[in-house]
């Protein structure tokens, strides 16, 4: 996901020095942020702050990543990223299943569609351009990255840009509909996709042992103790299987899956309202959704707040871990990278109805067929943007 991501086992022989002051105020401001959005905005709002933080605690001292574990099995053929990839969404369709199959949610899903291939494709050179996905540019961010400001702020450009231009993709070939293997197939569509996690689970393991590499640990820290629980690190294991919990927790209380882009989006809309733009000049801002949303308050909006939440959580985890601090960009062409990485993240994950997160990860758990579609191809763009990063001076 990002250069933050740390394997367990190195970080585990250092005793972590808690910044107990930026701990505490931290604390404060997520816990003061709580009630004020419960009590302002209801108490989902207060509980989604919460969950947002802990997604990006977790994010952090898990070292969970989505951009670096694919750039990783590229270069190095390193397989344990992706493969606890497949830990999580296994966990996930298992706690979604029964709520998709009997209609109670219907997770996230969008339709298979020409204008998908191309998002995802360009979102996965972004995000390897970019050094990180969508909450990995929150959660790096929240650990004190300030090259990844540059990539939030060209990914809501992007994404914004293309909320303006979604009429011409709109004519692509698609399905008519989205295409959910629960609601079309119930128990049985849920055990296909489990199969075919599995599938991939063993061949990602079997290529690992060949290349004798060391495979995945389960647990907080190498000695399970309260410190490694609070000041990590963790394995990635136990980061995907509590991304999963996560990600359902948030479908009971929100009403729907974890999702980030819509909040650049939002915000980056909002920020041009106020400079002059007229919302009623495009189609997409006129529908009922996102006009109610430009005209209410972001603390309203479900994604905004959990977006906060990564970063508070991140900066939390950061500080209990002692190595909160304020990282320079590498180069100016590192800088160019992230810049160019954030648009196409941006414009590509808007184009592909979600991120990392909002089409692969929350898709997958809502078993629509787009979330697969988006991570082949995106897997495809990483691969080229691998071989871009040397040009921006990014090692890989």
């Amino acid at each position: 996901m990002t250069a933050l991501q740390q394997t367990s086992s190195p970080l585990a022989a250092i005793q972590p020095r808690p910044q107990k002051p930026l701990v505490m105020l931290i604390l404060g401001i997520l816990v003061a942020g709580s009630i004020a959005l419960a009590v302002l905005y209801g108490w989902q709002q207060g509980i989604l702050l919460i969950v947002g933080g802990l997604f990006g605690a977790t994010l952090y001292h898990a070292g969970f990543g989505f951009a670096s574990s694919y750039r990783k099995l590229f270069v190095y053929g390193e397989v344990r990223g992706v493969l606890a990839q497949m830990v999580m969404l296994t966990v996930v369709t298992l706690l979604f299943a029964p709520f998709l199959v009997t209609g109670q949610f219907e997770g996230s899903l969008a339709p298979v569609a020409v204008q998908a291939v191309i998002g995802s494709l360009l979102f996965g050179v972004g995000m390897q351009l970019g050094s990180g996905c969508a909450c990995g540019t929150l959660y790096a961010i929240g650990g004190g990255s300030s090259m990844m400001l540059l990539t939030l702020l060209t990914f809501g450009l992007g994404s914004f840009w293309a909320s303006l231009t979604g009429a011409m993709w709109a004519n692509l070939p698609r399905t008519s509909g989205p295409i959910s293997l629960a609601a079309s197939l119930g128990w049985g569509g849920v055990g296909i996709q489990l199969a075919v996690i599995g599938l991939c689970a063993v061949g990602l393991w079997w290529w690992g042992r060949r290349h004798g590499e060391v495979m995945l640990s389960v647990g907080f820290g190498q000695d399970w103790h309260w410190r490694s629980l609070l000041c990590g690190p963790w394995s990635l294991v136990s980061g995907g299987i509590l991304l999963a919990v996560l990600n359902w927790v948030t479908l009971l209380v929100a009403g729907r899956p974890w999702g980030v882009t819509w909040g650049f989006t939002l915000w980056t809309a909002k920020i041009a309202q106020s400079l002059g733009w007229d919302p009623d000049s495009s189609f997409f801002w006129v529908q009922d959704f996102p006009r109610t949303a430009l005209e209410s308050s972001i603390w309203g909006d479900i994604t905004s707040v959990m977006n906060i939440g990564i970063v508070l959580g991140a900066s939390l985890a950061a500080s209990l871990a002692g190595r909160m601090s304020v990282r320079q960009p590498p180069s100016r062409l590192g800088m160019v990278g992230s810049l160019l990485g954030g648009i196409l993240m941006g414009y590509g994950a808007s184009l592909a109805f979600g991120c990392n997160v909002g089409a692969y990860f929350s898709g997958i758990a809502s078993t629509s067929l787009h979330g697969w579609l988006w991570i082949g191809f995106a897997l495809i763009g990483s691969a080229v943007g691998v071989r871009l990063r040397p040009w921006f001076h990014l090692s890989n």
